[in-house]
């Protein structure tokens, strides 16, 4: 198996490999990690997934615990009360150290990781996948997943068509020093009153400032500002540059969005930015990848390893396509709520009155943390196709026994079993399970695949999710 890009999606989607005995070479373009120290916002639903996989504490030492709340459109408004999960925070991060620990994650499972390995061909037959690499050399793997960012060369050269809009409103950041005092800085930050959404300034370590401005146009991303640009459009925003100098890093990001036509053609697959971008707006697009690739892992392994069920693989588009619609949606909708003209000013102060209604509030924080999702599984009770929390069980908590990417069958009724698939799906009987159903069977990813209590039925979901009996 070959993974191009070595960002949080591919190393996430490398350690889920490596679960099922894969072998992983993962290319990385870069040879350097980047020195953009971007902090970013782990969202409910990835923090649960990082706790099935045991590697939450290690980000809790790393990361800022704030409550989850805020998210749309930066609109201030409490965190819902008791929502379902065990994890109801945003984990503030930095993206390297999130890179970071889940590359150290994916290497200790044992995957392979080539820095300074650009991909530039590719090619696919029945039996497997040729890649070219920028040196000349060729690999051979039978699946080729595209984690390769929003520019994804393997995209391209599938030729999947990347529809949506482009950019229309580009921002700037970058870690700087000041010339101004605290003090001086607050003050003149009290005294700005109603400026642009997109404008902050904000203390990042000793000695520097995350600025974030609003740029005068829309120009080519891979070209960094410089730091004239910036002290102009601080002048342009806020009335003062705050005497910013010696940039550690400046960078500029723009809203446009877009999503694959495809994520699978043959034996390629494209996961993270490669197959969806969308304005950072919310803090969606880590969690999204991350999301992706916990939700391929399993399937592909599956496939490699000769038990998968035909259709299983192509749930995977099936499944996350539509989600990521939906972010996009989302964020299309917070950009307009950003805007200064009257009309969005308007639409925003009236969803201000709306979320303080609580089922308001509850449905766009579920939105933004993707507690909400739910698989189109068939028809079939609430629990179908959902997520399960974070739950006691005996012994220990829930997800502690998802830590290995297997499926897990949670019986209250103590009738129930998995004989057939016990090498792929283990079995907790557990009458005191706080549960609103006899039993669940549970995928790889936490997701409900089935609910109830009768055996036949039980052997038809494991036959569809987990491929046939062994004997």
């Amino acid at each position: 198996m070959i993974i191009a890009g070595c960002g949080p999606t591919g190393a996430m989607l490398a350690a889920e490999l490596r679960l099922h005995d894969v072998r992983v070479l993962v290319l990385e373009r870069d040879t350097e990690p980047s020195s953009m120290v971007r902090i970013v916002g782990l969202h409910v639903r990835s923090i649960e997934l990082m706790a099935m996989r045991g590697l939450l504490t290690r980000l809790h030492e790393r990361g800022r615990r704030r409550p989850a709340a805020g998210f749309f459109a930066a609109i201030a408004a409490p965190a819902p009360a008791e929502l379902d999960t065990a994890h109801p925070y945003l984990l503030g991060i930095p993206q390297p150290v999130v890179v970071r620990l889940l590359e150290e994650h994916a290497i200790d499972l044992g995957a392979q990781i080539r820095h300074g390995a650009t991909l530039v061909g590719l090619g696919q037959d029945d039996e497997g996948v040729t890649v070219t690499l920028a040196d000349g050399h060729q690999l051979r793997a039978r699946y080729l997943v595209g984690c390769d960012g929003g520019r994804s060369t393997v995209r391209k050269l599938l030729g999947v068509g990347f529809p949506g809009e482009p950019a229309r409103t580009e921002t700037l950041m970058g870690e700087l020093a000041v010339g101004m005092s605290p003090q001086e800085i607050t003050a003149t930050l009290a005294g700005l009153g109603e400026v642009d959404r997109r404008f902050s300034l904000t203390p990042f370590g000793v000695g520097n400032w995350r600025v974030v401005v609003p740029a005068a146009g829309v120009t080519d991303r891979a070209v960094p500002p410089t730091i004239a640009e910036v002290r102009q459009r601080l002048r342009a925003v806020a009335g003062t540059d705050f005497g910013v100098h010696s940039p550690r890093w400046l960078s500029r990001f723009g809203d446009a969005t877009r999503l694959a036509d495809a994520y699978r053609v043959g034996r390629v697959l494209l996961a993270g930015d490669a197959a969806h971008i969308h304005p950072p707006i919310g803090g969606q697009g880590l969690n999204l990848g991350v999301q992706d690739a916990v939700n391929l892992g399993w399937k592909l392994a599956a496939q490699v390893r000769g038990w998968a069920p035909d259709p299983l693989l192509d749930t995977y588009q099936a499944e996350r396509r539509p989600v990521a619609a939906d972010v996009l949606d989302n964020t299309r909708a917070q950009t307009e709520l950003l805007s200064t003209a009257p009309g969005p000013q308007a639409v925003r102060r009236l969803l201000t009155e709306l979320m303080a209604f609580d089922a308001v509030n509850r449905h766009l924080i579920e939105k933004i943390t993707a507690i909400g999702v739910r698989y189109d599984f068939g028809p079939g009770p609430y629990l179908l196709g959902r997520r399960l929390r974070d739950i006691d069980v005996r012994p220990g908590r829930l997800y502690d026994l998802l830590r290995h990417g297997r499926g897990l069958l949670l019986d209250r009724t103590g009738r129930l079993g998995v004989a057939g698939w016990a090498d792929r799906v283990d079995h907790l009987a557990d009458p005191t399970a706080a549960l609103d159903a006899p039993a669940v069977l549970l995928r790889p990813d936490g997701h409900v695949a089935w609910t109830g209590d009768d055996q036949p039925d039980l052997d038809d979901q494991l036959s569809r999710w987990f491929g046939r009996p062994t004997t």
